[in-house]
């Protein structure tokens, strides 16, 4: 067996011009999802791919009555998205001395590029500069899902075999909550381990947050604005209800502490209502994402305090009392944790250590993402290290450092033997 990094050096542009050639394949979400989402074609590149490298293939079309079943048993499901024409990749490259299994999981969906105007170059046409690779998913999550490719690659370029089963699985509808690795998980992949490849920031990360979207509608009454005692402001009526919720999120960060993760938290993200400045408003909404605590707090406690707060604000006002607001939820997922005391993580250490020269950080993640599925509903031990910087998500001008992706490639090929040991 060659030397990995000799190899790495030697094939960099081979590995580099994979990952282009991506990321010039536009394949973002429809509504978070919720419309659909333009993975095929992604897909397809990639189960091209990984079976010219020797994997056996499965392309998994994606299942309304799968996620269904999913959120029935598990309470982890987005239901009703757009399913057509999208479609799970399963890579399984088979070991040859009965080693440890290794599965890596990464999304092909982006999100949408509206803003293209503002990028220094068109989000799907790939551009280095500065040691930048440029692109529409880049950092979230590409860079990590070619990488975790590429891995087997270099050690099959180096003359190494594989000590365990390696299996690469590309998801769909990640970006609308997660239902690509739902469905990967319903049909019973597993492994002895898993690595999530969200960017990490050269960190490791051993727990994020669960989240949970709301909706609040209310009704006013309409007038005109000069006779505004005979009409009813649904904006005043849905700052009153915000301002009860801020109370709530203040008690939270007062009561809730984790070791590796911010304090929970309610942003209100969107807020519309009315018509005119002359008119009083006959209708408002808001939405908001709830942050919340793995461990500490579940999704359960999160939907009952948040109602009870709504309901609590509306009992307090005559309007409201007769004319409550109305409460839906749009997206949820849960929260994960991962000990620090396991052989992968420990083996995650190792690897690290001996190709950057210097311990690897542990830490938690405010983003959410598919490591909870892995963890909580497989049940397999899941890490999560990935090229990139989380800031770079969904952002304009989005980046990831070439030189974060080739050592991810080098770290995740090393993690392969020594987890196959």
């Amino acid at each position: 067996m060659r030397e990995l990094g000799e190899v790495l050096r030697e094939n960099r542009e081979v590995y580099i011009e994979a990952l282009k050639r991506l990321l010039a394949i536009d394949t973002h979400d429809i509504g978070h999802g919720i419309q659909g989402g333009l993975e095929r074609e992604g897909q397809e590149y990639m189960a091209e791919l990984l079976s010219s490298m020797g994997a056996e293939v499965v392309r998994d079309p994606m299942r309304e009555e799968t996620i269904r079943e999913c959120f029935e048993r598990y309470e982890e499901g987005n239901l009703g998205h757009n399913q057509e024409n999208r479609f799970n990749v399963y890579g399984t490259f088979k070991g040859t001395a009965g080693g440890r299994s290794l599965l890596f999981n990464g999304h092909i969906d982006v999100m949408p590029a509206d803003e293209a105007e503002g990028w220094t170059s068109p989000p799907f046409r790939p551009e280095i500069r500065d040691g930048r690779l440029y692109g529409r998913g880049a950092a979230d999550m590409k860079a990590g899902l070619m990488a975790s490719a590429m891995a087997v690659r270099l050690l099959k370029d180096a003359g190494c075999d594989l000590p365990g089963d390696v299996i690469i699985t590309s998801v769909c509808d990640e970006e609308g909550g997660g239902n690509g690795s739902m469905q990967a998980v319903m049909s019973g992949l597993t492994a002895d381990g898993a690595v999530n490849c969200e960017p990490t920031d050269g960190k490791l990360i051993l727990a994020h947050m669960g989240w949970v979207f709301f909706k609040v509608d209310f009704e006013g009454k309409a007038c005109h604005s000069g006779e505004k005692k005979n009409g009813v402001s649904a904006i005043e009526k849905a700052i009153k209800v915000i301002g009860a919720l801020n109370e709530m999120e203040h008690t939270w960060l007062l009561t809730y502490k984790h070791a590796l993760l911010p304090a929970p938290s309610l942003n209100i993200g969107v807020i519309s209502g009315g018509e005119a400045g002359s008119t009083v408003a006959g209708e408002c909404s808001f939405s908001t994402c709830v942050h919340y605590l793995p461990g500490l707090m579940d999704q359960g406690q999160v939907v009952r305090e948040f109602t009870e707060t709504v309901e609590r604000a509306a009992k307090s006002d005559a309007w409201l009392e007769s004319h409550p607001p109305v409460i839906s939820i749009y997206q949820t997922g849960k929260g994960f944790e991962m000990e620090e005391a396991h052989p992968l993580v420990d083996a995650m250490k190792r690897v690290y250590e001996e190709t950057k020269g210097t311990h690897i950080r542990v830490c938690g993640s405010p983003f959410g993402c598919d490591s909870r599925l892995w963890r909580n509903i497989a049940g397999i031990p899941v890490i999560q290290f990935g090229p990139g910087r989380g800031s770079e998500c969904h952002a304009v001008d989005e980046w990831v450092s070439v030189e974060s992706y080739l050592e991810a490639i080098l770290i995740y090929a090393k993690l392969i033997l020594e987890w196959g040991k």
